[in-house]
């Protein structure tokens, strides 16, 4: 034993002393806690961390939660929608409420159902599981001195992906439901959301985050993590995230994992985004009339390994700023790019869809007047 021991570089009484060490550093279980039951924060999702416990945390939202705060208060609270592009704090404003309603977690996990439309978004999951939650009866409770609303909540996550059979089948269970239960849809695109749903809810649009209140939340969230970050960090950041919070905090998660000092050029490189010289290349390329040379520009680029969506980002900004092309071609070129956008979405060739606008940069700057 002694020399196996010797053979690591330790001796039976190291051993001894190694014993002690492992006892005085509790183990982590797989919930993110130790054995003491202490929580370890360090595994646990930023976005999670720091999203809203209250409705008057929500972020740049102002309209939404002043009603909301008055439905905490007491006022009547009417099935909601919320609309609005991701990241701007529907799921948060929807949970936030449900926890001030329902005070306790035993009294959240008995009142509230949520669902994520996008993975349950059939007809069955209406005709049985809301329903069957809706029909439960409840009874009057009080917390401490304060009465608890005398309703259950349903959370319908994404609900613009529910089939038009799900969404008839829900306007009817809204109805006759009225009286015990409370629907709050959330969805990036309510002009998917058939109109008898959304005339039976208040509706509520979130505005994409200003610069400066994704700029103010990405601070005190450094201060809160100790990372170092100057403002030029932080605005590259932000813009690169356009308005989307929950997407610049979990980028700030993954930068701060590279150290606790982060720059700009490491904000470009951990996103993705692709070098301007990069974009600059193969606009002046698109301007040229050698067909072959676009051809090897747009197949070099691919071999880096860039972002196709990512450089017609980039190279839209570009063609609107800086490029000498006539208004009326560069519809033509955005036209094309939202084409080569939506057959990315789809599943194409990156390298076909990146050559085709190309191609169609080069037609416009060659036949200016081109029909």
């Amino acid at each position: 034993m002694a020399t196996i021991l010797s053979h690591f570089g330790t001796s039976s009484s190291d051993g001894v002393s190694a014993k002690k060490v492992t006892e005085r550093q509790p183990k982590q279980k797989g919930d993110g806690t130790k054995e003491n039951g202490t929580p370890n924060h360090s595994t646990k999702p930023w976005v999670e961390k720091y999203r809203p416990k209250k409705v008057e945390e929500v972020a740049y939202q102002e309209e939404v939660v002043a009603v909301l705060k008055r439905c905490v208060q007491g006022a009547d609270l009417p099935n909601l929608l919320f609309y609005g592009p991701p990241g701007t704090g529907k799921t948060s404003a929807a949970v936030a409420l449900c926890r001030q309603l329902f005070k306790t977690a035993q009294l959240y996990k008995d009142r509230v159902l949520e669902l994520n439309a996008s993975d349950e978004r059939g007809i069955d999951i209406v005709r049985h599981r809301i329903k069957e939650f809706s029909k439960v009866a409840i009874s009057s409770v009080r917390v401490g001195k304060d009465s608890v609303v005398p309703l259950k909540v349903v959370i319908l996550d994404e609900a613009d992906a529910m089939t038009s059979a799900a969404q008839s089948a829900l306007r009817r269970t809204m109805e006759s439901e009225t009286q015990s239960t409370r629907f709050f849809l959330i969805c990036n695109y309510v002009t998917r959301i058939i109109e008898p749903l959304t005339s039976r809810c208040a509706k509520f649009r979130f505005k994409p985050l200003s610069m400066a209140a994704q700029k103010e939340r990405m601070l005190d969230i450094c201060n809160a993590e100790s990372v170092q970050a100057d403002q030029e960090t932080i605005e590259e950041l932000v813009n690169f995230c356009c308005g989307d919070l929950r997407k610049s905090i979990t980028l700030l998660q993954s930068l701060a994992s590279l150290g606790r000092q982060i720059s700009v050029s490491d904000v470009r490189e951990v996103a993705g985004k692709i070098p301007d010289e990069e974009v600059a290349l193969l606009v002046k390329t698109s301007e040229s009339k050698q067909t072959e040379k676009i051809l090897d520009t747009v197949r070099q680029f691919m071999r880096k390994g860039y972002s196709a969506t990512q450089m017609l980002t980039q190279l839209a900004d570009v063609l609107l700023e800086e490029s000498t092309l006539e208004p009326i071609n560069q519809c033509r070129v955005f036209e094309k790019m939202a084409e080569a956008e939506k057959c990315l979405t789809d599943g194409a060739d990156e390298y076909l869809q990146l050559l085709d606008v190309a191609l169609t940069i080069q037609k416009c700057f060659m036949k200016p007047n081109i029909q």
